[in-house]
């Protein structure tokens, strides 16, 4: 029986650079027996990226499983097994790759936190998983053996059977002393790789820390809030919760009878300070119209969020009451979403709608 495996946490960047890997070793020619390749993708977009690689690997594979929620019945694959999997069951929230011949053996395990690193580029690319990641075929073994039994009642006859010679054989045959020294120096690379990603993503803060308007300090433009949040790359409805804030500034009409520019100027500099200081670390906020803001801010739950919004109306009664900059009312419109894209035009309307009633908070349902 192997050690049991420690987890650590990494980012989802990582855990491709990882994912490939064992990927490109199912891939490499080998002498080694039949081969079992198990992976589970959480969602379909994730997969369609890497369609062309089980491609290839379910041509030298005696048997490919991949597995993840589907939303809609999938292209089929010759040679790939598909198994849907349930929204709320456990291995809906798994990133696992496992590689199996009778003398070889590659694995990774990863479970969804549902949180974000907030040095990461993306949203995406700063997902948190907890994991583990080994090139030692008994651990593959034991995970090819658990996403079996996981996913019996799922997978044809002809799958089950075929995975059932390769665990045969994988028993008439000792695992490779030499395997140990191979799985450490993996394992270090994964954990270098992690601290220079991390380390890149500090440099890029700071140079667009830089080069920021002082008047929008702590601002992210609409562009980059749309790379930020994955509108223009690979990402997935249903995976990690994000609430999504509008923010509509009304000011007062004796506020803004007779003010000179500098006052204007100092006054919107005081609005974003409000809105700003709400911020962690992984959120983003952007200005979208010249009294307007959209806020973003991943892993937070419904309750949470609204308790936000209420304490955004009340930060910009506290500010005007203490700021002769500033003398204004804010109106929110929030949802928790799972959606991706961000349902940004859905929680303007909604604002627009708030504002005209008099509403100060109002919730949006998107999922």
């Amino acid at each position: 029986m192997p050690k049991a495996p420690m987890y650590t946490q990494f980012t989802k960047s990582t855990l491709v650079t990882v994912s490939h890997a064992i990927e490109q070793a199912a891939l490499a020619p080998g002498e080694d027996g039949p081969m079992v390749v198990m992976a589970l993708f959480q969602r379909m977009p994730y997969f369609d990226r890497e369609r062309s690689v089980y491609e290839r690997i379910a041509q030298r594979a005696a048997v490919t499983v991949v597995g993840m929620v589907l939303d809609e019945v999938p292209e089929q694959i010759p040679g790939v097994h598909t198994v849907g999997l349930q929204e709320q069951e456990p291995l809906a929230r798994e990133w696992s790759v496992a590689v199996l011949t009778p003398r070889f053996g590659a694995v990774l395990v990863a479970h969804d936190r549902e949180e974000v690193d907030p040095r990461a580029a993306t949203i995406e690319s700063g997902r948190r998983f907890d994991g583990w990641s080994r090139y030692r075929r008994d651990d593959s073994l034991h995970e090819v053996l658990r996403l079996r039994a996981a996913l019996a009642d799922r997978l044809p006859a002809v799958a089950q059977s075929a995975i059932d010679d390769v665990v045969q054989r994988v028993r008439h045959f000792p695992a490779s002393p030499g395997e140990v020294r191979a799985d450490a120096s993996a394992r270090l690379m994964v954990e270098q790789n992690e601290r220079h990603r991390a380390h890149i993503h500090s440099l890029r803060q700071e140079l667009a820390m830089a080069g920021a308007d002082p008047a929008e300090a702590g601002l992210t433009s609409d562009h980059g809030v749309r790379r930020w949040s994955g509108a223009d790359g690979v990402t997935a409805s249903g995976v990690l919760p994000v609430a999504l804030f509008g923010v509509r500034v009304t000011r007062s009409p004796s506020a803004t009878a007779h003010v000179d520019r500098r006052v204007e100027v100092r006054e919107t500099q005081q609005v974003i300070r409000v809105l700003t200081a709400l911020l962690r670390g992984q959120d983003r906020a952007t200005r979208v119209a010249d009294n307007e803001f959209i806020l973003v801010m991943p892993d937070m739950l419904q309750e949470d969020a609204l308790r936000i919004a209420h304490r955004i109306g009340a930060d910009f009664a506290t500010a005007s009451e203490r700021n002769p900059f500033l003398s204004a009312t804010a109106t929110v419109a929030v949802a928790e979403t799972r959606r991706r894209p961000l349902p940004v035009d859905e929680i303007r309307k909604a604002l627009t709608w708030a504002v005209a009633e008099g509403a100060p908070v109002v919730t949006l349902q998107t999922d």
